[in-house]
Protein backbone atom coordinates (compact mmCIF):
# COMPACT_ATOMS: atom_id res chain seq x y z
CA UNK A 1 0.00 0.00 0.00
CA UNK A 2 1.48 3.34 -1.06
CA UNK A 3 2.34 5.95 1.54
CA UNK A 4 1.57 9.59 0.81
CA UNK A 5 4.48 11.95 1.36
CA UNK A 6 3.69 15.23 3.09
CA UNK A 7 5.67 18.18 4.42
CA UNK A 8 5.19 20.10 7.63
CA UNK A 9 6.77 23.55 7.63
CA UNK A 10 8.45 24.81 10.81
CA UNK A 11 10.53 27.86 11.61
CA UNK A 12 13.55 25.54 11.93
CA UNK A 13 13.09 23.70 8.64
CA UNK A 14 10.75 21.46 6.67
CA UNK A 15 9.94 17.98 7.96
CA UNK A 16 8.95 15.23 5.53
CA UNK A 17 6.53 12.58 6.72
CA UNK A 18 4.49 9.79 5.18
CA UNK A 19 0.93 8.66 5.89
CA UNK A 20 -0.86 5.51 4.75
CA UNK A 21 -2.38 2.25 5.84
CA UNK A 22 -5.97 1.67 6.87
CA UNK A 23 -7.97 4.91 6.71
CA UNK A 24 -11.03 3.61 8.57
CA UNK A 25 -12.29 5.77 11.41
CA UNK A 26 -11.40 4.51 14.92
CA UNK A 27 -8.51 2.39 13.61
CA UNK A 28 -5.29 2.37 15.65
CA UNK A 29 -2.44 4.54 14.37
CA UNK A 30 1.24 3.58 14.67
CA UNK A 31 3.83 6.36 14.48
CA UNK A 32 7.25 4.90 13.60
CA UNK A 33 10.28 7.03 14.54
CA UNK A 34 13.65 5.90 13.16
CA UNK A 35 17.11 5.76 14.68
CA UNK A 36 20.27 7.83 14.45
CA UNK A 37 21.55 8.43 10.87
CA UNK A 38 18.76 6.21 9.49
CA UNK A 39 15.57 7.43 7.81
CA UNK A 40 11.92 6.44 7.50
CA UNK A 41 12.78 3.51 5.20
CA UNK A 42 14.05 1.47 8.16
CA UNK A 43 10.38 0.69 8.87
CA UNK A 44 9.46 -0.39 5.32
CA UNK A 45 8.83 -3.98 6.42
CA UNK A 46 6.60 -2.82 9.26
CA UNK A 47 4.65 -0.49 6.97
CA UNK A 48 4.10 -3.37 4.57
CA UNK A 49 2.99 -5.74 7.35
CA UNK A 50 0.67 -3.46 9.33
CA UNK A 51 -0.88 -1.29 6.61
CA UNK A 52 -4.04 -3.38 6.26
CA UNK A 53 -4.97 -3.17 9.93
CA UNK A 54 -3.52 0.14 11.13
CA UNK A 55 -3.06 3.72 10.05
CA UNK A 56 0.67 4.33 9.63
CA UNK A 57 2.84 7.43 9.97
CA UNK A 58 6.60 7.58 9.40
CA UNK A 59 8.91 10.56 9.09
CA UNK A 60 12.45 11.62 8.41
CA UNK A 61 13.62 13.14 11.68
CA UNK A 62 15.22 16.59 11.56
CA UNK A 63 18.84 16.40 10.31
CA UNK A 64 18.02 13.09 8.55
CA UNK A 65 16.87 12.03 5.08
CA UNK A 66 14.69 14.62 3.37
CA UNK A 67 14.51 16.63 6.62
CA UNK A 68 18.27 17.25 6.74
CA UNK A 69 18.13 21.04 6.54
CA UNK A 70 17.05 21.90 10.06
CA UNK A 71 18.33 24.14 12.84
CA UNK A 72 17.94 23.98 16.63
CA UNK A 73 17.56 20.21 17.01
CA UNK A 74 16.06 19.46 20.43
CA UNK A 75 13.82 16.65 21.55
CA UNK A 76 11.23 19.17 22.70
CA UNK A 77 11.17 20.78 19.22
CA UNK A 78 10.80 17.39 17.55
CA UNK A 79 7.99 16.42 19.92
CA UNK A 80 6.09 19.52 18.85
CA UNK A 81 6.52 18.41 15.24
CA UNK A 82 5.02 15.01 16.09
CA UNK A 83 2.16 16.67 17.97
CA UNK A 84 1.45 18.95 15.01
CA UNK A 85 1.52 16.02 12.58
CA UNK A 86 -1.11 14.25 14.70
CA UNK A 87 -3.23 17.40 14.65
CA UNK A 88 -2.91 17.73 10.88
CA UNK A 89 -3.96 14.08 10.49
CA UNK A 90 -6.87 14.54 12.94
CA UNK A 91 -5.51 12.00 15.42
CA UNK A 92 -6.02 12.33 19.16
CA UNK A 93 -3.81 9.40 20.24
CA UNK A 94 -1.15 7.13 18.82
CA UNK A 95 1.04 4.08 19.36
CA UNK A 96 4.70 5.14 19.31
CA UNK A 97 7.42 2.84 17.98
CA UNK A 98 10.88 4.37 18.29
CA UNK A 99 14.18 2.78 17.34
CA UNK A 100 17.34 4.00 19.12
CA UNK A 101 17.27 7.82 18.74
CA UNK A 102 13.60 7.51 17.81
CA UNK A 103 13.02 5.94 21.20
CA UNK A 104 14.34 9.08 22.90
CA UNK A 105 11.96 11.22 20.88
CA UNK A 106 9.06 8.93 21.81
CA UNK A 107 9.98 9.07 25.50
CA UNK A 108 10.04 12.86 25.37
CA UNK A 109 6.63 12.81 23.69
CA UNK A 110 5.33 10.47 26.39
CA UNK A 111 6.55 12.82 29.12
CA UNK A 112 4.95 15.88 27.55
CA UNK A 113 1.77 14.39 26.11
CA UNK A 114 0.98 11.11 27.93
CA UNK A 115 -2.73 11.49 27.20
CA UNK A 116 -1.97 11.08 23.49
CA UNK A 117 -0.02 7.81 23.89
CA UNK A 118 -1.83 4.46 23.69
CA UNK A 119 1.43 2.54 24.05
CA UNK A 120 5.17 2.78 23.42
CA UNK A 121 7.56 0.26 21.88
CA UNK A 122 11.23 1.05 22.44
CA UNK A 123 13.38 -0.73 19.85
CA UNK A 124 17.08 -1.02 20.74
CA UNK A 125 16.84 2.29 22.55
CA UNK A 126 17.78 3.24 26.11
CA UNK A 127 16.03 5.03 28.99
CA UNK A 128 16.10 8.60 30.13
CA UNK A 129 17.71 9.27 33.50
CA UNK A 130 21.26 9.41 34.85
CA UNK A 131 20.29 6.59 37.23
CA UNK A 132 20.96 4.12 34.39
CA UNK A 133 24.32 5.52 33.27
CA UNK A 134 27.42 5.62 35.51
CA UNK A 135 29.34 8.88 35.35
CA UNK A 136 32.08 7.42 33.15
CA UNK A 137 29.49 6.13 30.66
CA UNK A 138 27.84 9.54 30.51
CA UNK A 139 31.26 10.99 29.71
CA UNK A 140 31.76 8.50 26.86
CA UNK A 141 28.29 9.26 25.49
CA UNK A 142 29.11 12.97 25.46
CA UNK A 143 32.27 12.27 23.41
CA UNK A 144 30.88 9.83 20.79
CA UNK A 145 30.72 12.52 18.13
CA UNK A 146 34.34 13.52 18.75
CA UNK A 147 35.53 9.92 18.79
CA UNK A 148 33.66 9.16 15.56
CA UNK A 149 35.19 12.19 13.87
CA UNK A 150 38.58 10.45 13.95
CA UNK A 151 37.45 7.88 11.37
CA UNK A 152 37.75 8.55 7.63
CA UNK A 153 34.31 9.15 6.12
CA UNK A 154 34.03 5.86 4.19
CA UNK A 155 35.23 3.88 7.20
CA UNK A 156 32.75 5.70 9.43
CA UNK A 157 29.63 5.03 7.34
CA UNK A 158 30.59 1.41 6.79
CA UNK A 159 31.29 0.97 10.50
CA UNK A 160 27.94 2.51 11.45
CA UNK A 161 26.08 0.30 8.98
CA UNK A 162 27.95 -2.90 9.86
CA UNK A 163 27.80 -2.33 13.59
CA UNK A 164 24.02 -1.88 13.61
CA UNK A 165 23.07 -4.86 11.43
CA UNK A 166 23.59 -8.55 10.71
CA UNK A 167 21.71 -9.22 7.46
CA UNK A 168 22.51 -7.95 3.99
CA UNK A 169 19.07 -6.36 3.75
CA UNK A 170 19.53 -4.41 6.98
CA UNK A 171 23.08 -3.40 6.07
CA UNK A 172 21.99 -2.09 2.67
CA UNK A 173 19.10 -0.21 4.25
CA UNK A 174 21.33 1.48 6.82
CA UNK A 175 24.15 2.19 4.39
CA UNK A 176 21.71 3.81 1.98
CA UNK A 177 20.52 6.29 4.61
CA UNK A 178 23.80 7.11 6.34
CA UNK A 179 25.72 7.53 3.07
CA UNK A 180 23.37 10.39 2.13
CA UNK A 181 24.78 12.35 5.06
CA UNK A 182 28.12 14.13 5.06
CA UNK A 183 30.67 13.40 7.78
CA UNK A 184 29.94 16.75 9.42
CA UNK A 185 26.21 15.98 9.42
CA UNK A 186 26.78 12.57 11.02
CA UNK A 187 28.98 14.02 13.77
CA UNK A 188 26.49 16.82 14.41
CA UNK A 189 23.64 14.30 14.77
CA UNK A 190 25.64 12.30 17.30
CA UNK A 191 26.61 15.38 19.28
CA UNK A 192 23.13 16.87 19.59
CA UNK A 193 21.36 13.52 20.09
CA UNK A 194 23.48 12.48 23.09
CA UNK A 195 23.52 16.01 24.48
CA UNK A 196 19.72 15.91 24.50
CA UNK A 197 19.68 12.44 26.08
CA UNK A 198 21.93 13.56 28.93
CA UNK A 199 19.78 16.65 29.58
CA UNK A 200 17.06 14.34 30.96
CA UNK A 201 18.60 13.66 34.36
CA UNK A 202 15.54 12.11 36.04
CA UNK A 203 14.34 8.58 35.32
CA UNK A 204 10.77 8.26 34.05
CA UNK A 205 8.11 5.62 34.64
CA UNK A 206 5.27 5.74 32.12
CA UNK A 207 1.68 4.84 32.99
CA UNK A 208 0.81 3.69 29.47
CA UNK A 209 1.83 0.20 28.24
CA UNK A 210 5.51 -0.11 27.33
CA UNK A 211 7.27 -2.88 25.43
CA UNK A 212 11.08 -2.98 25.18
CA UNK A 213 12.67 -4.84 22.27
CA UNK A 214 16.37 -5.55 21.74
CA UNK A 215 18.31 -7.55 19.19
CA UNK A 216 19.98 -10.70 20.48
CA UNK A 217 23.24 -9.57 18.85
CA UNK A 218 22.91 -5.86 19.67
CA UNK A 219 26.46 -4.94 20.68
CA UNK A 220 25.97 -1.19 20.37
CA UNK A 221 27.37 0.29 23.56
CA UNK A 222 25.61 -1.16 26.60
CA UNK A 223 22.10 -1.22 25.14
CA UNK A 224 21.40 -4.71 26.48
CA UNK A 225 22.48 -3.78 30.00
CA UNK A 226 20.44 -0.58 30.00
CA UNK A 227 17.33 -2.38 28.77
CA UNK A 228 17.56 -5.14 31.34
CA UNK A 229 17.87 -2.56 34.10
CA UNK A 230 15.06 -0.47 32.58
CA UNK A 231 12.70 -3.44 32.36
CA UNK A 232 13.49 -4.59 35.90
CA UNK A 233 13.17 -1.11 37.41
CA UNK A 234 9.75 -0.38 35.87
CA UNK A 235 8.24 -3.81 35.29
CA UNK A 236 8.22 -3.43 31.51
CA UNK A 237 8.13 -6.45 29.23
CA UNK A 238 11.46 -7.03 27.45
CA UNK A 239 11.59 -9.15 24.29
CA UNK A 240 14.80 -10.29 22.58
CA UNK A 241 14.69 -10.61 18.78
CA UNK A 242 16.78 -13.58 17.70
CA UNK A 243 19.73 -13.25 15.31
CA UNK A 244 19.34 -9.46 15.13
CA UNK A 245 21.66 -6.57 15.93
CA UNK A 246 20.90 -2.93 16.83
CA UNK A 247 18.45 -2.45 13.96
CA UNK A 248 16.49 -5.50 15.11
CA UNK A 249 13.25 -4.52 13.35
CA UNK A 250 15.16 -4.54 10.04
CA UNK A 251 17.45 -7.54 10.66
CA UNK A 252 14.69 -9.94 11.69
CA UNK A 253 11.56 -8.13 10.60
CA UNK A 254 9.37 -11.25 10.60
CA UNK A 255 9.97 -11.96 14.27
CA UNK A 256 9.77 -8.29 15.19
CA UNK A 257 6.46 -7.88 13.34
CA UNK A 258 4.98 -10.81 15.22
CA UNK A 259 6.12 -9.33 18.55
CA UNK A 260 4.68 -5.91 17.67
CA UNK A 261 1.41 -7.48 16.51
CA UNK A 262 1.10 -9.25 19.86
CA UNK A 263 1.62 -5.97 21.71
CA UNK A 264 -0.99 -4.21 19.57
CA UNK A 265 -3.51 -6.96 20.25
CA UNK A 266 -3.11 -6.43 24.00
CA UNK A 267 -3.81 -2.71 23.86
Amino acid sequence: MAMEEKIIHTENGNIHYWVGGNECIDIKCIFFVHGMTADHSMFDKQVEYFSNECKIITLDLPLHGKSRHYTDFTYSNIVEVLKNILALEDLSEVILVGQSLGGYVCQEFGIRYPEKVIGFVGVDTTPFGHYYYPKWERFILSKIGFLSSMFPYKTLIKSISKGATRTDYAFDNMYSSVSKLSKDEIINIMNVAYKELLKRTEAVNFNFPVLLVIGEKDNTGNVKKYNNKWATQNGYQLVVISDAAHNSNVDNYNEFNNVLAGFLNRL
